[in-house]
């Protein structure tokens, strides 16, 4: 447990102090209220034994204000431990978010959307319950029991031995109604699966109702519903006969003792010291009970606390592992391109197996495969998304490792297939590509990539808001805008990951006319299943298993039996008969 605690308080030194405040007075109100049970009893004492009214009067004032104090020393504390508990939120969060600014493409291909949100978020949450709520009763929970039996012996003998047994006998029960622990872990894997396969599904309900289909469709879904259902079953069914006793044991306390007591020797004579010694067990162990609960959950918490904690070290370790390191060198010496002997792999999945080849600068490229071949793969690492398992990506003779980020990331632009805007205006969106650039450039950009039909449609043109509160537009329209975004940058080497494919016919032509100017003077690699808009590119590299099988331009493919030639008659066939059915 405190393990567990130095782990969690390392992320917020600046709010450490906090810890000592509220344990301290945690321990000052335990013992103000273990103060006042005492000072009960002496009430009770004087005023059923003795029947002196007028002197029980001043031991209810001792029990008012050490109730009154140790409940509010208790708050302060509370409240001091959950401005560290959302402090530590806080910086959570902040970590994941850091970590996810800087992670590598292969996290993200590793981990779902939905997965890295629920250890993210639902994981800090829980970090927050463990020391806002549990910091302060740790020490609660811990001194309290102790006092009590304390005061219990201070009561009588009979009383302190009759406690110690209910208190040994309730530590026994909570224990057991912990229930299996293997359950506890196999629980917690299937709530995170059963979370973030939920979040996938309901991103995905547009498919479900477009194709009407029902959750069994999804089968990860499907199956993380059923092992959710299945070890939160067998871990209730693992807790039901001690938590069954419990139950029973609290709620017959009296039912239990009195017998006991009406044949202990001398109760009759000893009336009302008898009742005081009964009505103070009664008390004592129903606190005693509910103490000792409240440590069981300490327990509880501190075990998901600690999951928790491991979950979220172990995805922020996760997050860096796989980034590009980056050198000081700051300049290209030119800008072919040279994969050396590379092999990769997501994970224990193989992608890419020795790999070689070298793409000359200024000219064009096309990458051309069946898809899972390798293409995309390809492209990122030429980009510097992921790091080679083996061998290296040379850009103007150098590993891609050697080069500052700052060059990289000014020399190599990328074009997804899904081109992903902010929520602020069209020319925000752009010209975030060069923030050294000028107005006249941006709208410059906005013209060679044929965006002006697109600002023409809104009357605030580029300064028309994309997103929620603004406008949304097609598929085309983004290509377009995040061409002149690429444009504005004016990045040596250009890749475009299918660019294409999700643009309508009208605006193919405009996109067209907007990827020549992009490709003017650059090292371009594309990535196209239309395979008729690569014809005219200087050389092709065919991609298959992992491996470049074929090299050269579309007119020397075409002259041989290769798989090029496969590809583009198969393309034509399908072509022809889309046009020949709906002819």
């Amino acid at each position: 447990m405190f393990k567990v605690y130095r782990k969690l308080f390392a992320y917020v030194p600046e709010k450490r102090y906090m810890i000592f405040i509220s344990v301290f007075l945690s321990v000052v109100s335990t013992f103000a209220i273990a103060g006042a049970y005492y000072y009960l009893y002496l009430f009770f004492d004087r005023l059923l034994v003795r029947g002196d009214f007028a002197g029980s009067g001043f031991y209810a004032w001792v029990i008012f204000g050490l109730l009154i104090g140790g409940n509010f020393v208790y708050f302060i504390g509370v409240l001091s431990s959950h401005v560290l508990g959302f402090r530590l939120e806080t910086n959570l969060r902040k970590r994941g978010i850091d970590g996810l600014s800087k992670a590598s493409f292969r996290f993200f291909d590793l981990n779902s959307s939905g997965r890295i949100r629920k250890i993210i978020d639902d994981n800090a949450s829980q970090t927050h319950t463990i020391v806002a709520h549990l910091l302060p009763d740790i020490a609660n929970a811990l001194a309290k029991p102790f006092l009590l039996l304390i005061i219990s012996y201070m009561v009588s003998l009979r009383v302190g031995i009759c406690l110690t047994v209910l208190a040994v006998a309730a530590v026994l029960l909570y224990a057991a109604m912990s229930g299996d622990t293997r359950f506890m872990k196999y629980y917690q894997q299937a709530l995170e699966r059963l979370s973030s396969e939920t979040v996938e599904y309901v991103r995905g309900i547009q498919v479900v109702k477009i194709f009407n289909a029902d959750a069994k469709s999804f089968k990860a879904l499907y199956e993380a519903v059923r092992d959710y259902s299945k070890f939160a079953l067998k871990y209730s069914m693992s807790c039901k006969i001690p938590w069954v006793l419990i139950q029973w044991v609290m709620f017959s306390i009296v039912a239990i003792l009195v017998p006991f007591i009406v044949l202990l020797p001398g109760v009759f004579s000893r009336g009302p010291e008898a009742a005081l010694e009964l009505l103070m067990l009664m008390f004592l162990s129903g606190v005693m009970f509910s103490t000792i609960m409240k440590v069981m959950y300490v327990v509880m918490y501190s075990f998901n606390g600690a999951m928790a904690v491991d979950k979220l070290e172990e995805m922020y370790g996760h997050m860096g592992e796989d980034s590009l390191d980056h050198g000081t060198r700051e300049s290209f010496d030119s800008f072919d391109i040279e994969f050396d002997h590379v092999t990769f792999s997501y994970g224990e999945k193989p992608v890419l197996r020795d790999v070689s080849f070298t793409l000359k600068e200024n000219r064009s490229y096309a990458l051309v495969g069946s898809s899972g071949s390798g293409k995309s793969t390809i492209a990122k690492l030429m980009s510097g998304f992921y790091r080679v398992d083996e061998g290296a990506v040379k850009i103007g003779g150098h590993p891609l490792e050697e080069y500052s980020e700052r060059a990289v990331l000014e020399n190599i632009a990328f074009v997804f297939q899904d081109v992903k805007l902010f929520k602020s205006s069209i020319y925000e969106n752009v010209a975030m590509a060069n923030r050294t650039a000028g107005r006249e450039q941006v709208m410059e950009a906005f013209k060679k990539a044929g965006c002006d039909t697109i600002l023409d449609k809104f009357p605030e043109r580029e300064n028309t808001l994309i997103g929620s509160k603004g406008v949304y537009l097609s598929g085309g329209e983004k290509q377009r805008i995040g061409i002149a975004r690429a444009i504005l940058k004016d990045a040596r080497i250009v890749i475009m990951d299918e660019a294409s494919a999700a643009v309508d016919p009208e605006n193919e032509h405009e996109l067209q006319k907007a990827f020549a100017q992009l490709m003017k003077n650059k090292t371009v690699i594309m990535i196209a299943h239309r395979l008729t808009s690569v014809r005219s590119v200087d050389e092709i590299l065919v991609i298959e298993k992992g491996r470049v099988i074929e090299q050269g331009s579309d007119k020397e493919l075409m002259a041989k039996d290769s798989r090029y030639r496969f590809f583009q008659n198969l393309y034509a066939q399908a072509n022809d008969w889309r046009v020949n059915k709906y002819a």
